[in-house]
């Protein structure tokens, strides 16, 4: 599985099954599972704040309201119908549906750090003159939007593997309730980093020592942290996309890349010691993600390579 997501698939499966079994779970069911739902949150939640930086702090929290609206009709008008008609009349096709989501990640992921080596920027960024702001916000949500689609159909998947064998409105209530709950998390946890400057800000304005001193080391601190989130958030696309498209590989019967990955996975864990099991989670996910950035590379260079034979910048 896409390594960012992993500690999401027991979360996914504690869930569903608690939604299977009995309405009333649910909640016992999103207690046990907190720990572990990390893990969607940490791919969400770094990839979301570059959606979001750089504009004034009064469309901050509109702009994610925007996107968590986005993510719910993602997941509730999209892929719930899609998942449960796929199930019932053709599973064999979720595998190639999400791989062709890691390729879309796996490309945008690679678009990214080809701007940052010094390639060409594809569509407005913040860097440029803005000359409508309201199209340009526009665009920017639609492009979380479009990375939401693809997380949240690894989601899910994952949720709907767990319930497969149940009714129909059975899975239908799971589904909802995975998405619901899993949403509410990330764009929640999004929300608090993103704000995070104007408590700062808020804590510094103080007449207490202890929250002056505490809002200055936010206000110097959250520009790093946001920085370093739009990194996190590009290897992010970047391994789960390249995680996709592994697992779906050894899903349709070439299973030499995953394996692959999952052997220098046990090898790092085996050597590691007490820190075996992340040092086997990295090396799954530095796999993973030279995977996505070969792939998004080769996409890339296509796409432009297409744009400029129409005569049309990408």
């Amino acid at each position: 599985m896409p390594s960012g997501l992993v500690a999401l698939l027991d979360d996914v499966s504690v869930i569903a099954r608690a939604a299977s079994a009995s309405l009333d779970d649910v909640g016992a069911g999103v207690a046990k599972a907190g720990s572990k739902a990390a893990g969607v949150v940490i791919d969400d939640a770094a990839v979301t704040p570059g959606y979001v930086t750089g504009f004034t702090p009064d469309r901050e929290l509109p702009i994610i309201w925007k996107i968590t609206k986005g993510s719910l009709r993602n997941k509730l008008l999209i892929l719930l119908p899609l998942a449960l008609l796929l199930s019932a009349l053709l599973p064999s096709a979720i595998i190639p549906i999400l791989m062709l989501g890691g390729c879309y990640l796996s490309f945008e992921g690679a678009e990214k750090v080809i701007e940052k080596l010094g390639g060409q920027k594809h569509g407005e960024t913040l860097e440029d003159p803005i000359e409508d702001a309201v199209s340009f916000e526009n665009a920017r949500v639609s492009g979380a939007i479009r990375t939401d689609l693809i997380l949240s159909a690894e989601i899910m998947a994952i949720a709907l593997s767990q319930v497969e064998d149940t009714t129909l409105l059975t899975r239908a209530v799971a589904l909802a309730a995975v998405g619901v709950l899993i949403t509410a998390g990330v764009y929640g946890a999004v929300a608090l980093i993103v704000k995070m400057d104007d408590v700062g800000l808020h804590l510094a304005q103080k007449t207490g020592a202890a929250a002056q001193a505490t809002g200055r080391f936010l206000l110097r601190a959250m520009p790093v942290v946001l920085q370093l989130l739009g990194s996190v958030g590009t290897l992010a696309m970047l391994w789960v996309g390249g995680g996709i498209i592994l697992h779906g590989l050894e899903e349709l019967g070439l299973p030499q890349p995953a394996h692959v990955a999952h052997g220098i996975e046990h090898a790092l864990a085996g050597i590691g010691g007490p820190l075996g099991g992340a040092l086997g989670w990295l090396g799954y996910a530095t796999v993973s993600a030279l995977a996505g950035l070969a792939l998004g590379t080769v996409i890339a260079v296509l796409a432009h390579m297409a744009g400029a034979l129409r005569g049309k910048p990408h």
